[in-house]
């Protein structure tokens, strides 16, 4: 039986309470991992005590700390506490926070270039950063969350898509220059069933309606899972995933291979 066990490895997950980052925490935990996991969240809020409760039902230790991404201080803590929670150990960093700024190039303010660039790009390089030695320690691997709007996109995603196709960057970066002890990777979800995602649904007139239409569009006439991308970290983290490094790879149920929309 082909089986993958990543029992003993502990990983950071930022995200955790909600989304791709619940999913990936879940599918980690399910192969056997520790999970520290951070999101905005308060330590005693219902969505925080859903992920500790979620990862310990998967068989997985968990600990979950507040922690806003953007503000290094807080991360520094973050990992700090990580690493007396599990004994120095860190072996997997999945860099998934993020969130839609969907303006256009035009509509789209100063203020919100920024506070998008520092979520959905610096926030990674710095925190892959702060993780480097340790991870440097256990040979481990970094996972960043980019999106399919890296590879094509469409109107009134900006600035959102500039920063998730920077992303595609880092990832080539850290891979030269970090390897080889750390294997830095991508992974590039396209449209997934996650709240975030029906935010978007819900910005129009008929949401079912452009909900349905997009499933329409993908080959496997459906939304991926949050799960299905956690699958993936788990393949990735494993020892058969070994030889990649420095790709990102584009996970969109085959939305992308569709000439036009029709």
């Amino acid at each position: 039986m082909f089986e993958i066990s990543l029992h003993g490895k502990v990983a950071l997950v930022t995200g955790v309470t909600s989304g791709i980052g619940l999913g990936v925490a879940k599918m980690l935990a399910k192969a056997g991992c520790a999970i520290a996991g951070c999101a905005m969240d308060e330590v005693d809020s219902l969505a925080a005590k859903q992920f500790v409760t979620t990862m310990e039902g998967e068989g997985g230790s968990a600990w979950y700390q507040q922690a806003d991404v953007t503000q290094s201080g807080e991360m520094e803590v973050f990992l700090a506490g990580v690493l007396e929670r599990f004994n120095g150990r860190l072996d997997i960093l999945v860099s998934n926070a993020g969130r839609n700024f969907f303006h256009g190039a035009l509509a789209c303010e100063e203020s919100e270039w920024q506070q998008n660039m520092e979520l959905n790009l610096s926030a990674h390089w710095r925190l892959a950063r702060l993780c480097k030695p340790h991870l440097e320690h256990s040979k481990g691997l970094i996972i960043i969350m980019t999106s399919n709007h890296a590879s094509a996109t469409i109107p009134g995603c900006f600035p959102y898509n500039v920063s998730k196709t920077a992303l595609t960057g880092l990832v080539r970066s850290l891979a030269i220059e970090w390897g080889p002890a750390i294997r830095t990777l991508g992974i590039a979800p396209g449209f997934i069933d996650t709240p975030g995602n029906q935010d978007w649904f819900n910005s129009f007139d008929h949401p079912d309606e452009e909900k349905q239409r997009t499933i329409n569009l993908h080959p496997v006439k459906r939304l991926g899972t949050p799960e299905e991308i956690g699958g993936w970290c788990v393949f990735l983290a494993s020892e058969y995933a070994a030889f990649a490094s420095g790709t990102t790879y584009l996970i969109d149920g085959g939305r992308s291979a569709l000439m036009q929309d029709s």
